[in-house]
């Protein structure tokens, strides 16, 4: 989380902090940068995943297995057999390590980890409590343990107090450790007789990576697995890091059931988009509801989930649902090349089918841009007149049969708007099924661009499915329309964000502002700032707040009027109060003396009645005609400080049309925060009013955003609502603001 522990602290303080504290780790590390003071951001965290050296886990020289097994019926037996298998296969030594057996299936057995005769890279644990072990492994100086014991952080506050004990010898010992609760799935036997680019599998349950790792029998290659567990150590963020710089890898696939810590998976995911590495993900918890009680209305309007769902897409990690789609969209962003075209066109023999499928792939908002009159022209060559074949196309059958489905399928290709053809069949129809198939493989060996075909047939054992198209290593196989249209969507979605990626991290402050100081003098730890405090802390960091001026009698506020200018806003001031309106505790339009009069003694009656301490009421400039909107920070668990834009206004929690995005991010990202706003059109002008200065609210959500960095987690919460933007080229004006401080 961004400042999380280093909120007070100077700029160079905080970097001599994460040194001193040995927060980066001391294992093995390549390409590591988090140690550079050049690399750390205002709040002290680093800008750059360290990506520690697996080579030597995943192809170790030397492997000790402690408590070793060659007793039937055991099953540390079934594991040692399996190591020694996989030992084998990738050219390690082994050592089986128990007290009292002299060998392991015929090899000789050390009494303990003191006695190995070299240097080990990896250590298996075969027992119960791993923990006692770590201290021998750290003086044996071996490199990588994995804990298969589980009774750890899954089973409640006991084993979550297990598991930092463990987690913390593993930090002393300087080792790297898998797991606990993890399993052999990072020992499986991969086939070595496939090629093309790879996936690299991880999960924290096993059992969810199976139908990824079933691709290889349908020749897709896979190169690792990490089964990650517990993560009291090694976590999904390390393997991201360490794949994504693996010439062989092609795209990453993630079962994700926690992040550990956020800010490393989207160091972790910057490295993968810097690389260009697809990473494509399940993350369980969509429904989740966040646990924080928020008295603003930004606290309200983003749950964990959402933020978690934000970052993703911010560093370009596609998210899918289902392990089928996991399946289907990481197979096809490791293999398919990148797009000459967007354009998407839908090829059938059936009328029906074709326009039922482009329906859904223009819902899926994929384009399907329809063909030009000569292109249609020429495809009429082959196809009947009275079909139409302007996208979708539809061949009625018969063309398939002869010389003609392949001049068909080429001259769809050929098309410069055309980048992918998905041709749907819906079930066998030999022979036409037959020489389609055959046709889209032959053709798609000529093509740079993508053919997909969905095999719809719920047997699946037909030998144009089996045989042909699974045998094709550039035609792209689906069993249903959906996940073709999800894989398709996220191939061109991967190459259109990396193409043009400029990492958040690039972007990130390195030194405070002056603006810093000043509202260092503002917070109030513990405590909610009263309006007036907290346009103080807007208006130090440059964000513009009306005229207004804080009084204490009913002739103040008359003076205070006629100098701020008619009409005015009156509005009760105090750090007790979130929300004025549903209190009555504000009154607009006032234009006499005599209504500011009655307004100051009717705001200070209500706040008495309530038993809200006031610290004076607020005369305000009374802006109008504008678009309301809402700028705020809230502190995720997970992520740290967040920033959200939306429609404001007293609807705001009704509406709840927001953009979020995790600090650090730049110009690009805080529009692109606007444009996803389902009522973006209210800022472009609607109805006869002029557009909404878009630039000034982009400058606001800046600001805001150096906010959260720079004082970090001393800001609870923040909450500008109303953000009036005004016409454009006449800036955004802060009507009001709440801040919770921690």
């Amino acid at each position: 989380m961004l400042g999380s522990t280093h909120g007070t602290l100077t700029t160079d303080a905080r970097r001599a902090r994460v040194i001193a504290c040995g927060e980066q780790r001391t294992g093995p590390v390549v390409h590591g940068r988090a140690d550079d003071a050049d690399d750390l951001d205002v709040s002290g965290r680093p800008l750059y995943a360290d990506v520690p050296d697996l080579a030597r886990f995943f192809r170790p020289e030397s492997l000790a297995v402690i408590g070793a097994s060659d007793t039937e019926g055991r099953p540390n037996t079934g594991i040692t057999r399996q190591l020694l298998a996989w030992a084998e296969r990738v050219g390690a030594r082994v050592h089986p390590v128990h007290p009292s057996r002299p060998s392991v299936f015929g090899i000789p057995c050390r009494p303990s980890v003191a006695e190995l005769p070299e240097q080990v890279d990896l250590a298996v644990l075969l027992v119960a409590d791993p923990l006692p072990v770590i201290e021998e492994l750290a003086e044996a100086k071996v490199k990588f343990a994995v804990a298969f014991a589980s009774g750890f952080a899954e089973t409640g506050a006991a084993g979550a107090e297990a598991q930092r004990r463990l987690a913390e010898a593993v930090r002393r010992s300087g080792l790297r450790l898998l797991g606990p609760n993890t399993n052999l799935n990072a020992f499986e036997r991969f086939r070595d007789d496939l090629d093309g680019p790879a996936i690299a599998l991880i999960t924290q349950s096993g059992h969810q990576g199976r139908p990824v790792f079933a691709l290889q029998e349908l020749g897709i290659r896979l190169s690792h697995w990490a089964p990650t567990g517990n993560e009291a150590d090694l976590e999904t963020a390390d393997f991201i890091s360490y794949f994504a710089e693996q010439p062989e890898t092609g795209a990453i696939a993630a079962y994700v059931e926690g992040l550990k810590d956020g800010r490393a998976f989207l160091l972790a995911a910057d490295r993968a988009a810097r690389r260009k590495v697809p990473v494509v993900a399940v993350k369980v918890g969509r429904t989740e509801a966040g646990s924080r009680t928020a008295a603003s209305h930004t606290g309200k309007l983003t749950g964990a989930d959402d933020v978690v769902d934000a970052a993703m897409r911010q560093y370009g990690v596609v998210r899918v649902d289902g392990l089928d789609e996991l399946q289907d969209t990481a197979a096809l962003l490791a293999r398919a090349r990148a797009p000459l075209a967007e354009g998407v066109v839908v090829y059938s023999i059936s009328g029906g089918t074709g326009a039922h499928v482009a329906d859904l792939a223009a819902g899926a908002g994929l384009r399907l841009p329809r063909l030009s009159e000569p292109k249609q022209a020429e495809l009429h060559q082959w196809i009947p007149e009275y079909l139409s074949v302007a996208n979708p196309v539809d061949n009625g059958g018969h063309p398939v049969g002869d010389e003609r489905g392949r001049k068909i399928i080429d001259a769809i290709l050929a098309d410069p708007e055309v980048g992918v053809l998905i041709c749907p069949v819906t079930g066998p129809f030999p022979p036409l099924s037959d020489k389609l198939v055959r046709d889209l493989v032959d053709a798609a060996e000529q093509t740079d661009k993508l053919v997909c075909v969905v095999w719809g047939s719920p047997v699946g054992t037909e030998p144009a499915y089996r045989d042909v198209l699974l045998g094709s290593s550039r035609v792209a196989t689906f069993r249903t329309v959906g996940n073709c249209l999800t894989a398709v969507g996220a191939w061109l979605a991967h190459h259109r964000f990396t193409a043009d990626y400029r990492s958040p991290f690039d972007e990130a402050p390195r030194t405070l502002s002056p603006s810093y100081r000043k509202a260092e003098a503002l917070i109030r730890p513990g405590q909610q700032l009263s309006e007036h405090a907290a346009k103080q802390l807007l208006r130090a960091y440059g964000i513009r707040v009306p005229r207004e001026q804080l009084v204490t009698s009913a002739a103040a506020a008359v003076r205070a009027a006629a100098q701020v200018g008619y009409p005015v806003v009156m509005k009760a001031s105090g750090a007790r109060i979130a929300h004025k309106t549903e209190l009555g505790l504000v009154k607009i339009g006032l234009t006499s003396a005599s209504q500011v009069r009655d307004a100051y003694r009717e705001l200070t009656d209500i706040a008495r009645y309530e038993g809200v301490p006031l610290d004076g009421v607020l005369v305000c400039q009374m802006v109008e005609q504008g678009v309301e909107m809402v700028v705020g920070v809230t502190h995720d668990d997970l992520f740290g400080p967040t920033v959200t834009v939306g429609l404001g206004g007293v609807l705001v929690e009704v509406l709840r049309d927001t953009a979020v995005r995790v600090p650090p991010f730049g110009e690009r990202q805080a529009r692109d925060m606007c444009a996803e706003l389902r009522g973006r059109a209210l800022l472009d002008g609607v109805r006869g009013r002029p557009p909404a200065d878009l630039d000034a609210l982009v400058e606001v959500v800046l600001r805001v955003q150096r906010m959260a960095l720079e004082l970090g987690d001393r800001i609870a919460e923040l909450d500008i609502n109303p953000l009036l933007v005004l016409p454009q080229g006449q800036g955004a004006v802060a009507l009001d603001a709440l801040v919770m401080c921690r």
